[in-house]
């Protein structure tokens, strides 16, 4: 197999390491640059030891200049990056030839007026966002494999979008009656200095926050609407949980009259049959975040409350891993033509 010259831009954070972890014992890569600005200069194996025996964990971390990133020989990028920084090292690694898969926020929204709204400045890159197409492999497949820039969603978004995709399109629930409640490990916030994010301050704890608008809501309520045909808007509660790592969601939705519950469990297993990553419980099961951290699965399980009419939706995803990471790792293998699992099955 002719390995493809890969670079991770962002390689010392939470994702990045993720990045590394999954990059380094996949069969179609080879590992030609990671960045970061605080490490520059030592090796991967020296700030992450866990890598220590992996010969291209011998590689040193390099300043995030495109010039030398391109000049490593890569052929594509992950961008591992905060939103706001990604966008123009994506331009400058596009415009040298590279393939470039964003695991910010900075392509995944179609509107860069909204795109201003949730993160408060301008876009930077406003003429790339035709370019970008949202990585979601089970839902725009095709077109991750023809595209040069890849808008990775976000761990939120996945455990998400992909229960209610399929109802949607199929026409099965009322669209303005989604709720859904999301629990996520504190990774999900980065790895950075701050006070709320510390032992003390999460352990024994759970709390809400980003209400009313957390920053991924836009990103859920687009593609739901592309879903749908019409605009769908939905109440999203987001919660910090005292987990390292792991995403559960539930959601819930009124069925649409005349619709038998049965649909639900057919229009997800017809979505879903072929999906290497998607395990569906069936009815009657709830996720478990132990099942899922450390692999690239989402698991989804459905209930019908017949007394109220809805459909009960769960799901579980690594925010590491499905939500950042592996999902990406999932559309370089379908922009390469590689194996839909290469790099994804020993996690």
């Amino acid at each position: 197999m002719t390995r493809i010259k890969t670079a991770i831009v962002g390689a010392s954070g939470y994702t990045g390491m993720e990045l590394l972890r999954l990059l380094l014992t996949h069969p179609g890569v080879e590992l030609v640059a990671a960045t970061s600005r605080q490490q520059a200069g030592e090796t991967i194996a020296s700030v992450f030891p866990r890598f220590k025996g992996d010969a291209q964990a011998e590689l040193q971390f390099i300043a995030p200049d495109p010039n030398e990133i391109a000049a490593s020989g890569a052929q594509v990028a992950f961008l591992a990056l905060p939103h706001g920084v990604a966008a123009e090292i994506a331009r400058a690694l596009l415009e040298q030839g590279l393939r470039v898969i964003d695991l910010s926020a900075d392509f995944r929204l179609n509107d860069a007026a909204v795109y201003e709204e949730f993160y408060g400045h301008p876009h930077p890159a406003t003429d790339l966002l035709e370019e970008a197409v949202y990585g979601l492999p089970e839902v725009h497949g095709e077109a991750v494999s023809q595209a040069n820039l890849v808008a990775s969603p976000g761990c939120y978004p996945t455990s998400i979008l992909l229960p209610l995709i399929p109802l949607l399109k199929a026409g099965l629930i009322e669209a303005d009656t989604i709720v859904t409640n999301s629990m996520s490990g504190v990774s999900g916030a980065g790895r950075k200095a701050d006070i709320s994010l510390l032992f003390v301050e999460c352990n024994e704890s759970a709390r809400a926050y980003g209400i009313p608008k957390h920053r991924h809501l836009y990103e859920i309520e687009q593609e739901l609407s592309l879903a749908a045909g019409d605009q769908v808007t939905i109440t999203f509660i987001p919660h910090l949980i005292p987990v390292n790592s792991g995403i559960a969601t539930t959601t819930i939705a009124k069925l649409k009259q005349g619709v038998d519950a049965v649909a639900i469990g057919d229009a997800l297993s017809a979505a879903y049959a072929d999906a290497n990553f998607v395990r569906l419980l069936g009815e009657g099961g709830c996720a478990d975040t132990k099942n899922v951290t450390r692999t690239n699965f989402i698991d989804i399980g459905w209930h019908h409350d017949a007394r109220t009419g809805r459909i009960i939706l769960t799901s579980a995803e690594d925010n590491l891993g499905k939500g950042a990471g592996g999902q990406a790792i999932q559309s370089f293998n379908l922009m390469f033509d590689l194996g839909p699992t290469d790099g994804l099955q020993n996690l």
